[in-house]
């Protein structure tokens, strides 16, 4: 029986960890912190998981919160723009919402991580609660068939060098805010089925509503995504949970007045409800090369780690530890060398680059051709599903987001009749 070790218990750990599992591998699991730690900590992340990556959970019987998450049916577009006649001095130049063609649901991930920690050590993994260090990972290399590092942060991820060329960032291009909230109303636009609300202020940031299923039930997630050193990016040094709230809903009356007027009798879900930071988007190289010798694989957003301004950390996840683990099994009882694990992860990358592209873009000023599309979307619904669509599968952009003559002949064969620039 092979021995593989995976370091770290997020979604990508986990799945990949469970899934190896499931094929009779001897799999051992190193998490820094316990199930219980888990469920009793600060909310970890964002996150809304559309019908692909939701489905390679279930193939793996893994699904245990389906029936209790909200069921998020459409993915809806807001364009801000200044208003003078606007009390808050902003209104919707857009607004629109696309439907899904499958349901995507949110599982806060100190429910998930903490129920799918506890399934493995059930099925007879090897969970060890240790914050693995190089030297850790040096000593265990020599005991394992396959290292997978899972864990996205620390001194582990700097065995992972930049990929320059994939990495046209090199600072922070928001700053991230989070409040998990019960209380918010419907949008009235839609008030018999969920949405995921994505709110753009051009200049200033995103706002971002998710329906959700958190540590005290159903729930919604509050997120800005500010331009640096602009007015939404006002959380640092705000600790306190009541005050994160409070400048959150504050900002939110400024630059998203119709999501305010659903807001005003939000409370936080827990004591341990908000966050904030950033960081930068970068894609690092696959290899890790440890001190003795040894290599290890990075997985997920250690080696791809994109802004989660388009929703897609846990889904870019889900995809690399399927992808991971149909490598693996693929690869029988022939020796993981360093040409196996960088054609595994070039085998995944052929889905991430388009993740990665269409985050990038997005976190630049949108183009006007953008801004046309989007501006279409609110009168072809067709144009606003297939936007929504995108969030489960970006390669799709390819075709119709990036180019202007694409995006310009695209709406001219939906809406029949010519779109021209203006």
């Amino acid at each position: 029986m092979r021995k593989i070790l995976v370091v770290g218990a997020g979604q990508s750990g986990l799945q990949l960890a469970l899934g190896l599992q499931s094929y009779g591998y001897e799999i051992t699991l190193l998490s820094n912190r316990t199930p219980d730690e888990l469920r009793s900590g600060r909310v970890m992340s964002t996150q809304c998981m559309f019908h692909t990556a939701l489905q390679h959970e279930r193939d793996l019987q893994l699904g245990f919160w389906e029936s209790q998450a909200p069921r998020v049916e459409g993915l809806g577009v807001s364009v801000a723009a200044p208003d003078p006649a606007s009390p808050s001095g902003y209104s919707r130049a857009v607004d629109w919402v696309g439907r899904l063609d499958g349901i995507a649901q949110s599982v806060d991930q100190r429910i998930k991580m903490a129920g799918w920690m506890e399934t493995f050590a059930q099925r007879g993994g090897q969970l060890v609660i240790h914050g693995a260090a190089v030297s850790d990972l040096d000593y265990f290399s020599r005991l394992y068939d396959l290292v997978l590092v899972s864990a996205g942060k620390g001194e582990l991820v700097a065995m992972f060098g930049r990929d320059t060329a994939r990495s046209p960032y090199a600072t922070p291009q928001r700053a991230l805010s989070v409040a998990y909230v019960h209380g918010l109303g419907p949008r009235p636009e839609h008030p018999d089925f969920d949405a995921v609300r994505c709110n753009l202020v051009p200049g200033v940031g995103e706002f971002f509503v998710m329906p959700t299923l958190t540590v005290t039930g159903r729930a919604d997630i509050l997120f800005w995504e500010g331009v640096p050193g602009g007015p939404v990016d006002a959380f640092q040094g705000v600790n306190d949970p009541a005050d994160h709230l409070s400048l959150t809903l504050e900002l939110m009356e400024r630059y998203t007045p119709w999501e305010y007027a659903r807001a005003m009798k939000v409370e936080l879900t827990d004591a341990n409800a908000t966050l904030a930071g950033r960081y930068t988007p970068t894609v690092r190289h696959p290899v890790g090369r440890l001190p003795g010798g040894g290599l290890v694989l990075g997985v997920a957003d250690v080696v791809v780690a994109n802004d989660p301004l388009t929703g897609q950390g846990s889904n870019s996840a889900s995809k690399c530890a399927a992808s991971y683990l149909e490598s693996i099994v693929a690869h029988g009882d022939r020796e993981f060398d360093e040409a196996w694990m960088r054609a595994t992860f070039d085998r995944h990358w052929e889905s991430a680059r388009h993740t990665t592209r269409w985050t990038n873009a997005m976190l630049a000023p949108p183009p006007e051709h953008v801004l046309r599309m989007f501006d279409a979307a609110g009168r072809l619904q067709p144009v606003a599903d297939r936007f929504a669509n995108g969030f489960d599968d970006p390669s799709d952009f390819e075709d119709f987001f990036y180019d202007a003559e694409k995006t310009d002949a695209y709406l001219a064969a939906v809406g029949g009749e010519g779109v021209t620039a203006g």
